[in-house]
């Protein structure tokens, strides 16, 4: 471990006269995920052409990725906890790296599948990873929330990024490059991880793992990802959809039954109690479905309809980047000043506006007139709900159930993404063939007909997003409890007695 002068700081936290520098270190590493599952959008026909991908199986380049990332969250921040945040983060961060580098030198379908899903279960060790290590980084309150501006303006924006470097970067040079930038980035951050970053674990009377609930919830979300995906192709009323979510919801019931029943839960239900946490990770859910599906038929309207370059698609989406980088700092100002019940709904009724906005998309829309605005209210609501929502999921958490928390915050979005993406897919068809069928001699790729299918989606992300506004109003507490003692955690683990 890098030395560092550390001393004890409110809540338990160890404040690290270097903890400046590892934020900017954990963020370039967040930013570096958080782009990898936008960047390759813009990508995909050249990749469809490269590496001669049928039109069913090129999804996959996608939704493996999806699979592991979202699969496999909850049980990275477990992880981090029990073995070691830095230790996590370092494995994530080789495996993310390493698996970026195979990924550019795929060879075939088969080969960027396995790699893509090899990256997206690095991505779910890393991640939990550095947003626990922020948590135990940082004392509770301005400075926390100051360090969660700065996580959340790269979140935030690295969606936004993502389409804009990957237009750059396949029409530049060509599709390996969206994965090979990932390389120097992730090495330059491992060299520079056992200087800048100190070890943190979770102090519990117990070092067991809940292989039970591990197993459970990993295979449920991963079904569940998996069964949203294959609902856009093949119909949600068809017998293995239908299956696949009964499985899901199987495995995920099973592992809340194992998780009340536990001694040393992956986890702990009691979490839960504190309402802000749950606020926030319900906003999480509902916010993940609005805006993951948001940039995917914004991405198809300006390519399949305008029919921009992916160059162009990328610099389109600049305005809004810019945005949110500008107000996740106004946003962490504002959450310590007047607090997250305020500022967490005003965000997601911003974010609904602009989505109702963008349900007036019409077919030959212009840039500056009706895009580019509801693009600055969007990146505005964005910031607004991010960043407090990213504090609100961390507010009250101890130091033992950092990892956890961190995981469980990153799942809900994940989670709320694959829904609402594979939600808005499956509406934006159905309507695009409901006119199709209502006008004569009008083709399903027909500009008229596409827009129309993303208008009516756009309605029902709205609906989303507004019922996160809704429910984070009322949920949320005007003054977060705070963080319960140490010593609970003897009452909630019981501990093992070994064996002299």
């Amino acid at each position: 471990m890098g030395s560092s002068s550390i001393a004890e700081a409110p809540a338990g936290v160890a404040v690290d006269s270097r903890r400046w520098f590892a934020l900017a270190l954990i963020v370039v590493a967040q930013f570096m995920v958080v782009l990898d599952v936008a960047i390759v959008n813009v990508a995909l026909p050249s990749i469809k052409s490269d590496l001669h991908f049928s039109e069913v199986s090129l999804q996959w380049v996608i939704t493996a990725y999806a699979i592991m990332f979202g699969g496999f969250l909850l049980l990275g921040g477990r992880l981090a906890d029990l073995r070691g945040r830095r230790r996590l983060f370092i494995a994530g961060l080789a495996i993310f790296t390493v698996s970026s580098l195979l990924d550019g030198l795929a060879w075939s379908e088969g080969s960027l599948i396995a790699f893509r899903s090899l990256q997206g279960l690095g991505a779910a060790m890393l991640s939990p990873a550095a947003l626990s290590i922020l948590t135990t980084t940082f004392a509770e309150g301005r400075e926390r929330n100051l360090a969660l501006g700065v996580w959340g303006a790269a979140s935030g924006s690295g969606g936004a990024a993502g389409v804009l470097l990957g237009g750059a970067l396949t029409s530049g040079l060509n599709w390996s490059w969206i994965f090979y930038v990932n390389v120097p980035v992730g090495i330059a951050v491992m060299a520079l991880t056992p200087f800048l970053l100190r070890e943190s674990r979770a102090d519990l009377q117990h070092r067991h793992f809940d292989f039970a609930g591990a197993a459970s919830i990993t295979g449920g979300l991963m079904l569940l990802v998996y069964a949203m995906t294959r609902a856009t192709q093949h119909g949600w009323g068809t017998g293995t959809t239908i299956g696949l979510l009964a499985a899901s919801g199987a495995l995920i019931a099973t592992f809340f039954l194992i998780e009340s029943r536990s001694h040393a839960p992956l986890l702990p239900l009691r979490i839960f109690r504190l309402r802000t946490l749950t606020a926030s990770n319900v906003a999480g859910l509902l916010m993940g479905g609005a805006i993951f599906a948001q940039f995917f038929l914004l991405t198809l309207y300006m390519q399949q309809v305008l029919h921009y370059s992916a160059l162009k698609t990328g610099v389109a989406y600049i305005g809004l980047t810019l945005t949110i980088i500008v107000f996740s700092g106004v946003a962490q100002a504002l959450v310590t000043r007047i607090g997250i019940r305020w500022v967490l709904p005003a965000g997601l009724a911003l974010s609904t506006g602009a989505l109702i906005w963008f349900a007036q998309l019409p077919v030959d829309g212009n840039y500056f007139r009706n895009l580019f605005p509801p693009f600055i209210v969007s990146g505005l609501g964005l910031a607004l709900a991010f960043v407090p929502m990213s504090i609100g999921g961390l507010t009250g958490v101890r130091e033992t159930d950092a990892g956890v928390a961190s995981g469980l915050i990153n799942t809900t979005q994940q989670v709320g993404g694959a829904i609402g993406t594979a939600i808005a897919t499956t509406v934006a068809t159905t309507f695009t063939a409901h006119y199709v069928s209502s006008h004569s001699g009008v083709s399903a790729f027909s500009g008229a007909a596409l827009t129309h299918g993303f208008q009516i989606a756009f309605y029902v992300l709205a609906g989303v997003a507004g019922a996160g506004a809704l429910l984070s109003a009322l949920l949320l507490e005007s003054q977060p409890a705070a963080a319960e003692e140490p010593h609970q955690e003897a009452i909630d683990a019981v501990p093992e007695l070994e064996a002299a």
